[in-house]
């Protein structure tokens, strides 16, 4: 049993450390920014007064859906996000090598993580690809399944943790924002020059919008754990529109949308100089 074990991680690393896949990985995360750029217009037309679009990602999907090659544009993100699956779970089983203990098993952890986080974008994806997924409904089956959360024993607890989880991989991506540790996933070419100081403004800015979009949403799964009540609770297209229910809140907004949009320029130039 051990040896097939060990000649499984042989050839998941082997796979992993692939041209094809390192090309696979790379329009991934052209798809992945493609839908943050798409969530930032939706985010900057809810500030203008137009709330017909949803902005976050199953948003994103739909809107781009009604694009001409729609069609094609959602089954390349499916596709592109279910290969960003696939990376995430290899780092997950076999990466961070480098590191020990407690850091590989954290690091491990967070690639876990983000690659839930890319299957929930291809699932939708997939969904409006097929024709599936439904064009209203969100914050229904949102409200539902916090529901059914807070109905379990200890749901309030767990519900709140889930916030607290939200909020502080949300605090986490600030922080990366401020040291500048997003550096790393650039190569040494992508860090230099006139292009490595746009992308790394592009990175610091992204980062911080998308860590206080974050913020909001934990937020609000923290006021529904403690109010007992799921409809305090949602997504990012919920956390925007507090932002916009703020003072000078369009404005507000609109920097967060360009921020966002950032953040998907950034996933571009990191798809260009790709460090993994």
């Amino acid at each position: 049993m051990g040896v097939l074990q060990h000649n499984a991680r042989q050839t998941a690393r082997r796979a992993g450390d692939s041209t094809w896949f390192d090309r696979a990985v790379r329009v991934g995360l052209v798809a992945y920014g493609l839908v943050y750029l798409v969530i930032a217009w939706l985010a900057v037309q809810l500030a203008l007064g137009d709330r017909e679009g949803e902005a976050s990602t199953s948003g994103a999907v739909r809107e781009l859906a009604q694009q001409p090659f729609g069609k094609v544009l959602v089954w390349l993100v499916a596709i592109g996000m279910f290969v960003l699956v696939l990376w995430r779970a290899l780092e997950a089983v076999t990466g961070h090598r480098d590191e020990e203990g407690a850091t590989r098993l954290r690091k491990r952890l967070t690639s876990a993580g983000k690659g839930v986080l890319y299957a929930a974008i291809g699932i939708s994806a997939l969904r409006v690809a097929t024709g599936s997924g439904s064009s209203g409904g969100k914050r229904s089956s949102e409200d539902t399944l916090t529901a059914k959360l807070l109905d379990l024993p200890f749901g309030q607890v767990l519900v709140f943790l889930v916030g607290a989880a939200i909020i502080g991989y949300g605090v986490a991506l600030g922080v990366r924002a401020w040291t500048e540790k997003f550096r790393e996933q650039l190569t040494a070419e992508g860090r230099s020059g006139d292009a490595g100081t746009a992308y790394v403004w592009l990175g610091k800015v992204g980062h911080a919008a998308k860590g206080v979009a974050l913020v909001v949403v934990g937020g609000l799964f923290c006021y529904a754990a403690v109010t007992h009540d799921a409809k305090k609770s949602g997504g990012l297209d919920q956390a925007l529109l507090e932002v916009l229910q703020q003072p000078f809140g369009p404005v507000l907004l609109v920097l967060v949308g360009v921020g966002i949009g950032c953040y998907g320029l950034f996933t571009f130039a990191r798809a260009r100089h790709l460090s993994r």
